[in-house]
């Protein structure tokens, strides 16, 4: 089979995928139904784009530092636009972001758990970036959602005397709960419900399955640093409020 041959069924599957997307969403009515397939194809737009370019520049530490840090750019102004676009909302992103990131990348390498080298830099890294990402959003939106919905019980603080940030700091340690969810959930059922990226990936790429095992591990246990340090930082920051938060889109 030649190399083009070998896409076909690829692509066969990915538009029959894309087209099963669009039809449940559609006839559930749901708005935006074809959101998600156009995700899909610009992710593998994307991924394409990318594979091209790290098969040349995968082991230059440079462009892999280029590469994660545009990663993280595109990562902070995604979540930023969830939570609701503004300046001051990226930089909290992007510190809230950038904090977890490196303490969790600092503890990995300088224990050697991962040898600090540009190819495994970026793959933990990407990984790390992308979840931390997803967090930032789910804490950000689920604090907005929570102070909109309470709101008179927020104000009925706000009028006995307390601060902004006492106001709403259940709903506060309730949104970073909530932001870790699907993260907590991925780690308790590793192996018993799902066979993580990182893991497979390894195992295809000729690593026994135990020192996959090990390498998974420390995604995992990363994951959940960053993305504690990730929501703990957004949700605080975001938590004294004095005027009702617009519902986020």
């Amino acid at each position: 089979m030649t190399e083009l041959g070998a896409f076909v069924p690829t692509l066969l599957c990915v538009a029959l995928l894309v087209a099963l997307t669009v039809a449940a969403l559609r006839g559930f009515k749901a708005p935006h139904s074809t959101a998600p397939a156009l995700a899909i194809l610009r992710g593998a737009v994307q991924l394409a784009l990318i594979s091209f370019i790290l098969s040349g520049v995968i082991t230059n530490p440079v462009f892999v530092a280029v590469a994660l840090l545009v990663m993280f750019t595109v990562a902070a102004a995604t979540a930023a636009r969830r939570i609701g676009w503004s300046w001051t909302h990226l930089g909290l992103v992007s510190a809230s972001m950038a904090a977890g990131i490196a303490a969790t990348l600092a503890i990995i390498f300088a224990t050697g758990a991962i040898p600090f080298t540009p190819r495994y830099a970026l793959a933990i890294g990407g990984i790390v970036i992308g979840n931390a990402m997803t967090i930032a959003t789910l804490g950000g939106r689920r604090f907005a959602e929570s102070v909109n919905a309470r709101w008179e019980e927020v104000e009925g603080w706000l009028a006995l005397g307390a601060t902004p940030r006492q106001s709403t700091l259940e709903l506060a340690r309730g949104a970073v709960y909530s932001a870790l969810i699907p993260s907590t959930d991925q780690t308790k059922t590793t192996g018993l419900v799902t066979l993580p990226g990182a893991f497979v990936g390894a195992i295809f790429g000729g690593i026994s399955p135990l020192e996959a095992g090990r390498f998974q591990i420390i995604v995992l246990a990363a994951i959940m640093a960053a993305g504690s340090i990730t929501a703990v930082i957004t949700v605080a920051a975001l938590a004294p409020v004095r005027v009702r938060p617009d519902r986020p889109r």
